[in-house]
C-alpha cells in the first residue's frame, strides 16, 4: 500500500508501505479521511520540535478515519464495513499513571505519527492501518468520515475545557485561533460560556470563529485597543485558553484576566518568560493540558448527535496523493483552516 511519509524537512513522499494482516485483538482500517495537524506540519517544515526530530522515515498524520476492512481473531464488536475513526492515543495500561487513571500521562505512550520514540510510531496517513479493536471507535449513521476525523483535535479542546472547570456563565478569552483556537470556540459555546472573545494576528482564522459563534474575534495587530473594555478594573475574563503558543499573546492577556481567572495554556511554542508578580498578586491559576483520553469518544458522541458542528473548520481536502501540496496549502493561514488527505 501507499502512505505520506516525510524523510527530512520538506522531503514528504509517497511512498510504499507494509500492510499487515490484523492479528488477534485487532483490525484493519481503510483510511478515508486524514487532517493535517500543526505537528504534522513541525515535521513537514522543520523536521521535528523542540528535542523531537525524525531520525527515520515516518509516515505522518494522526487525525484519521475510515472503514474496517478485516477484523482480527477474537474482534466480534468491528465487523468489515464498520465506520469508524481511530483514536490515535495506545497507552500501556500497566504503568504508575494509566493506573491512577491518567493514561494521557502514560509512561510507554504509543502515539501514532510522532518521532518521539525511536524507532517511531507509524501515522495514519495510508491507505490502510492496522490498530487494535479499541482505538477504532464505531461512528455515528449521520457523521461524515471527514467529520469524524477531526474527533482528535476536538477531544483535545475537550480535554483543555475540563481542566478549565465550569464554563457555564463564564466570560472565556481565547488566544490564537488556528483550529484547536477555533474548536475551542466550538466548546466554549457548547459549554454555556456567557462571553467568548478570540484574538489573532490575522483575519482569515478570526471570520472563521465569528461563523463559530465567537461574541468577538479581535485582530490584535490592527485591533488593540478593541480589547481595552476587558481591561477595566483589573480584568474581566474568567478564563484563559493560550492557543497561539506565543508569548507575547500570553502576557498581553494577563491585563484583561480577573483576580482568580484560570489560564490554561494549550500551545505549545518553546520556553516562556511568565509575569510571576501578576500571578501573584491576582491568584491566578496556570494550568497544563496535554492530549485527551475519555474525551476522544465523547468528541465522536456530541458530534455523532449534532451537538457540535466542526464542518466549518474543514476548508479543504484534497487527494493524498497530492500531499505536498496539501501541506503547503495547510501552512497558509490566510486561505485554509483544517486541510484534509482524502484516500
Amino acid at each position: 500500500m501507499r502512505a505520506v511519509v516525510i524523510h527530512a524537512p520538506k522531503d514528504l513522499r509517497i511512498d510504499q508501505f507494509p500492510d499487515p494482516a490484523p492479528g488477534p485483538g485487532e483490525v484493519r482500517v481503510k483510511i478515508v479521511a486524514g487532517g493535517i495537524c500543526g505537528s504534522d506540519l513541525h515535521y513537514y517544515h522543520h523536521g521535528g520540535f523542540g528535542t523531537v526530530r525524525i531520525r527515520e522515515p515516518m509516515a505522518l498524520g494522526h487525525e484519521i478515519a475510515g472503514v474496517v476492512a478485516t477484523a482480527g481473531e477474537g474482534v466480534t464488536h468491528l465487523a468489515p464495513g464498520t465506520r469508524v475513526a481511530v483514536n490515535p492515543s495506545r497507552p500501556c495500561g500497566l504503568c504508575i499513571h494509566c493506573r491512577e487513571g491518567m493514561r494521557n500521562q502514560c509512561l510507554d505512550m504509543r502515539f501514532m505519527g510522532s518521532a518521539m520514540r525511536n524507532p517511531h510510531v507509524q501515522g495514519g496517513f495510508r491507505e490502510h492501518v492496522t490498530v487494535e479493536a479499541a482505538q477504532a471507535i464505531p461512528i455515528a449513521k449521520q457523521l461524515s468520515l471527514p467529520e469524524a476525523a477531526m474527533a482528535e483535535p476536538l477531544a483535545v479542546c475537550l480535554h483543555a475545557a475540563n481542566q478549565a472547570g465550569q464554563l457555564m456563565g463564564k466570560r472565556v478569552l481565547i488566544t490564537g485561533c488556528g483550529p484547536i483556537g477555533a474548536l475551542m470556540v466550538v466548546v466554549a459555546r457548547y459549554s454555556g460560556a456567557a462571553e467568548i472573545v478570540v484574538t489573532d494576528v490575522a483575519e482569515a482564522p478570526l471570520a472563521v470563529a465569528r461563523k463559530l459563534g465567537a461574541s468577538h474575534a479581535i485582530n490584535v495587530v490592527t485591533q488593540v485597543a478593541a480589547l481595552d473594555p476587558w481591561r477595566a478594573g483589573k480584568g474581566s475574563f474568567d478564563v484563559l485558553f493560550e492557543a497561539s503558543g506565543n508569548q507575547a499573546a500570553l502576557r498581553l492577556a494577563f491585563d484583561l484576566l480577573r483576580p482568580r481567572a484560570t489560564i490554561v495554556q494549550l500551545g505549545l511554542g518553546g520556553e516562556m518568560t511568565l509575569p510571576v508578580n501578576s500571578i501573584v498578586t491576582k491568584e491566578l491559576q496556570l494550568r497544563g493540558t496535554f492530549r485527551f483520553d475519555a474525551e476522544f469518544e465523547l468528541a465522536l458522541r456530541l458530534m455523532g448527535e449534532g451537538r457540535l458542528d466542526v464542518k466549518p473548520l474543514i476548508t479543504a481536502s484534497l487527494p493524498f496523493d497530492e500531499a505536498v501540496e496539501a501541506f503547503e496549502l495547510a501552512s497558509d493561514r490566510a486561505s485554509s483552516m483544517k486541510v484534509q488527505l482524502t484516500f
